[in-house]
């Protein structure tokens, strides 16, 4: 006689790790239309106008009846010419979150500790939780710095460390760690020490020429932001031919499809677009913090394209609750035994126009 769904066991039929973790939560995503939008540090702009036909040639005749590239060649060599590498130092994923899972399912088996700093990135989190491993959590000083700790055995267990992973600038901050600390951090470090470079592209300086310095140093970096392709998901590591070799072990067979391919690949190519919007987002960055601080705000100095920012007389959550009524969307993070801040995507002009005037209008009638 059958067994009714009733009858059967009730435990769980999916590992305990995952019964037991709440997952990683996107910023909100709103689909009709109506939004500022300035919570999940999209660009603002459009991308390169060679993307486009980039994915028109790639759509044409049956290509996209075949498999893609599973290695992305056509991309590793023109991110090669234009960053100073070689193409074998490259490693292409669906965004830079997947080669994060790549590298902690590569390096960190279950029981094992990886160390991040926090406040940071909270995927981080889940993918430990994901894999079974134990995420050591070391705080940033007030300054936003890593403490003299950060270098030693895993709290939880005394053992050492089998990854770590800075993000560099840093969210929600956007602080940025110099190159020459980070390569002294991994000659202390027992373990490969992994620079997320999600928003590199807005900063004065970079780790890339690392890499060739040390096997210990892996970059991430992603093309959602600096590009303009965050509809896209690509993104892409480098490191040492070696290091490379491995991770392709972990890898999906064709974790870029050809689409993504084309896009990323014309996208990286137009360095003149990349400049240009370089320029634009940092001087758009520069008007909010100066406009913010004449608010009130606590704003710490941002090498990203968004700003971290607190206010000591009204609450942050009460803000971000206000501008989002206004249909105004920004990011309200806490973090236990931090604290809770906002962070603010830099939009293009007319948005954050509208979000300092809404912003403005909310601290005089809390004021009433």
């Amino acid at each position: 006689m059958a067994i009714s769904s009733s009858q059967q066991d009730s435990r769980p039929l999916v590992r305990q790790e995952i019964a037991a973790i709440a997952g990683y939560i996107p910023g909100e995503q709103p689909q009709d239309a109506g939004w500022t939008k300035l919570n999940t540090n999209e660009n603002p702009y459009s991308p390169s106008v060679n993307v486009s036909k980039a994915i028109a040639t790639a759509c044409e005749g049956r290509s996209l009846a075949k498999y893609p590239d599973p290695f992305a060649n056509q991309f590793r060599t023109q991110a090669a010419d234009v960053l100073g590498v070689r193409p074998d130092m490259i490693l292409c994923g669906n965004g830079s979150d997947d080669l994060l899972t790549i590298l902690v399912r590569c390096y960190v088996g279950a029981g094992d500790a990886m160390r991040v700093p926090t406040p940071s990135y909270i995927l981080y989190q889940t993918l430990a939780d994901i894999q079974g491993v134990l995420c050591d959590k070391v705080a940033f000083t007030d300054k936003w710095l890593l403490p003299e700790s950060f270098t030693s055995p895993n709290t939880l267990t005394g053992e050492p460390v089998r990854l770590v992973v800075i993000p560099n600038p840093n969210s929600p901050s956007g602080t940025l760690l110099p190159p020459e600390q980070l390569l002294e951090l991994a000659e202390q470090l027992p373990c490969p020490l992994v620079v997320d470079e999600a928003y590199g592209d807005f900063s004065e300086s970079n780790c890339l020429d690392l890499v060739e310095q040390s096997d210990r140093i892996i970059v991430t970096r992603s093309m959602s932001k600096s590009y303009a392709l965050a509809g896209i998901r690509f993104g892409f590591a480098v490191a040492q031919p070696a290091v490379i070799e491995q991770l392709a072990k972990v890898k999906d067979s064709y974790n870029c499809d050809a689409i993504a391919i084309a896009a990323a690949t014309a996208a990286i190519a137009d360095q003149d677009w990349l400049m240009k919007n370089q320029s634009s987002i940092r001087a758009t960055r520069a008007r909010l913090v100066t406009q913010l601080r004449q608010f009130g705000f606590s704003v710490v100095d941002s090498q990203a394209n968004f700003v971290w920012c607190t206010h000591p007389e009204f609450s942050h959550k009460e803000i971000y609750e206000s501008l989002r009524e206004r249909s105004i969307l920004i990011r309200f993070m806490a973090y236990s035994g931090w604290g809770d801040g906002l962070r603010i995507t830099v939009g293009t002009d007319a948005e954050i126009d509208v979000l300092l005037g809404a912003i403005e209008s909310i601290m005089q009638e809390k004021k009433q």
